[in-house]
């Protein structure tokens, strides 16, 4: 059967599942998929990391940051208020008075050249804690070293654990093998111009942690229930990771730890990881006192864990295998597990340990802290997390849109953040409304008319979507569809409105908000398919039909970029355009639809008609509008219009 051709905006139904494999979008221009198979001896991202200068500058570029995501990645390496000045020595005095007139007459060069020395020699420097999980070619282990270079020139130096999935547990020669692969790290850091130091003594021990306790309540974070590693360490044990970062080198660790008869013996370096992330915090920021005109500082308390392996992302069930893009730890880790398929234990087995991995450590790391799982075909990956923070592509996003081969593969990274439990709330009683009211006021920067408002969501409220603390939220309410005046005896009709939609800003940029849009989807226009079976409390479980929903957006908000990309249609509305109606159709509608239409069971035609194109026969989709949509746009417009401002008036 040729596959079915579709209209651009009903490209939001997952094109990946099942039946759906042979699907051809008419809008989709992707070339031909490079399988491994087909691929040459160069891995795509051992062509693209060609150890060319413009090969660091283009990956900066790749990441496209917005400009929160620069401020963001500036203000994690800004240097700290306490940090002595030091004059300019008589040579660099000259210099900059040589260059000041050039400067002076060329504001946008001094800002430039401002900007490219903090980017590339940033006076306060960050740590990552990297598993590099082998075995690796020589060829693989080279790109992944320059990756790590790269990061170091952006001021974040990596503290290395390596390991091997090929070593035997309890082999004769366990501690020469982890040497080995160790000093083979270095060997490949420091062939690609980077300093890096083999840290040979164990500086972990085996045993729990006498002070975990306490440095669960100084990082303020709940570790109940995350995984526990067998080793730990203390702060004297870090003496040697401390005078390698302060020399400007990358420590490089074997998988080692010191037993109770001081052996050293061969661990997991997930235990190793685990171990060191909580003493790393508690160390924090360390001066670099090696010479008198020292002025860089290392900030020992990682800012990312970054697992790179052979495996890739974490699979996900509801992407038929490929790698979840965004994984929010508080509220969907029992639920990967849960989901987490048999035959995924041999393709990904270490999926799961490296999960818990993440877990545990960022319990620990600051909230704005984020952990990747990347595969070693994706260095390039590793840049891009670090500038933005955020995953290769938006798990908000329509999955359809997720699914195309130049999108997601195998190879996709997994971004992890601690995130923030997210739950439903049905009864407009339950609602904190002081504590929402706040959320809503700071977010939108206006008051809100308090009594017409919670008097309104008290009588049409459907769901309201709370993360956190009421850090974030979203309230869904049921408008009235009026009756035609010719059919009295109608069933009164109702439409799910999305009334508000926010996120305090201090937590915009760390995954909230599409933590709680995925909510949004799956308890109404995604509900009754299979990515909206998200266990959270409260929720439907995806259990239930889903419905279009509509809200509406000031014509000059901008956010309307980002609803662009998530709706299926707009509509301008007011005499000037200044208001945008967005809405998102029901999934397993359109779906049920389109298996209609190829199984020739539509209403409209008796057989499905097949178009000729130069890829070959497709089936036409259903138009923009059929038959049950018409005049639902003017419907929905009417209803949006009558509903009142939420906001004092100024």
């Amino acid at each position: 059967m040729p596959p079915m051709l579709l209209p651009p905006k009903r490209a939001i139904i997952p094109v990946t599942q099942g039946r759906w494999n042979s699907i051809t979008l008419a809008s989709s221009h992707a070339g031909p998929v490079r399988t491994l198979k087909a691929s040459s001896s160069l891995d795509a991202e051992e062509i693209e990391f060609n150890g060319d200068e413009r090969d660091f500058i283009l990956s900066i570029l790749r990441a496209k940051p917005s400009i929160r995501d620069t401020k963001s990645y500036l203000a994690s390496f800004n240097p700290p208020k306490s940090i002595p000045t030091t004059t300019p020595t008589p040579a660099t005095a000259v210099s900059k008075d040589d260059s000041l007139s050039q400067l002076q007459n060329n504001p946008n060069l001094a800002a430039g050249v401002s900007l490219i020395n903090e980017l590339i020699d940033p006076v306060h420097r960050r740590t990552a804690l990297v598993k590099l999980q082998g075995p690796f070619t020589d060829r693989q282990l080279e790109s992944v070293a320059r990756g790590m270079v790269y990061l170091e020139k952006l001021g974040l130096v990596s503290v290395v654990v390596v390991e091997n999935d090929e070593w035997e547990p309890g082999s004769e020669m366990e501690r020469e093998e982890a040497v080995e692969d160790a000093m083979r790290v270095v060997a490949a850091l420091e062939a690609q111009g980077a300093r890096a130091r083999p840290v040979l003594d164990t500086i972990v021990r085996l045993g729990p942690n006498p002070n975990d306790e306490r440095l669960c309540e100084a990082s303020g974070n709940d570790s109940s229930g995350v995984w526990t590693p067998e080793a730990h360490s203390l702060a004297e044990d870090l003496t040697h990771i401390r005078s390698a970062l302060q020399a400007s080198e990358i420590p490089v660790l074997p998988a080692l730890a010191l037993d109770s008869f001081c052996r050293s013996v061969r661990i997991s370096a997930n235990d190793v990881i685990a171990a060191l992330t909580p003493t790393m915090v508690e160390v924090g920021t360390t001066l670099d006192t090696s010479s008198p005109s020292a002025k860089k500082t290392v900030d020992m308390t990682p800012l990312r864990l970054m697992i790179v392996n052979r495996e890739g992302g974490v699979p996900s069930y509801a992407r038929s295998g490929l790698p979840h893009l965004l994984v929010n730890l508080s509220s969907e880790y029992e639920h990967i597990w849960d989901t987490f398929l048999p035959q995924w234990r041999s393709s990904h087995p270490t999926a799961l340990g490296n999960l818990a991995l993440a877990r545990t450590c960022l319990s620990y790391m600051p909230r704005t802290s984020s952990a990747v799982m990347v595969s070693h075909r994706s260095p390039s990956s590793l840049i891009a997390n670090l500038i933005t923070n955020k995953p290769a592509q938006s798990s908000s996003l329509p999955h359809a849109l997720l699914s195309g081969a130049k999108k997601l593969t195998r190879d996709t990274p997994t971004l992890f953040r601690y995130g923030l439990p997210i739950r439903v709330i049905r009864k407009a009683e339950e609602i904190d409304k002081k504590k929402m009211t706040a959320l809503l006021e700071q977010s939108f920067v206006k008051t809100l008319d308090y009594d017409a408002f919670w008097k309104r969501v008290d009588n049409t409220l459907d769901f309201a979507i709370i993360a956190g603390d009421y850090k974030g939220g979203a309230i869904v309410t049921r408008e009235a569809i009026p009756s035609l005046p010719s059919n009295t005896s109608e069933t009164p009709r109702t439409m799910a409105y999305l009334d508000k939609f926010a996120v305090l800003p201090s937590h915009q940029g760390d995954g909230t908000v599409d933590f709680l849009w995925v909510a949004l989807h799956d308890e109404s226009y995604g509900l009754g398919t299979q990515f909206a079976r998200n266990f959270i409390e409260g929720s439907m479980q995806g259990l239930g039909r889903g419905e279009d929903l509509v809200w509406r957006s000031r014509g000059d908000n901008p956010v309307n970029k980002w609803y662009y990309e998530r709706s299926s249609g707009h509509l301008k509305m007011g005499e000037k355009g200044e208001w945008v109606l967005f809405w998102c159709d029901a999934e397993d509608r359109l779906k049920a639809m389109e298996n209609a239409i190829r199984s020739g069971n539509d209403a409209s035609e008796s057989l499905p008609e097949v178009i000729r194109t130069k890829k070959g026969p497709v089936i036409r989709g259903p138009g923009f509008v059929v038959a049950e949509e018409q005049g639902r746009l003017d419907k929905w417009a009417r209803i949006v219009n009558r509903i009142p401002s939420s906001w004092v008036k100024k």
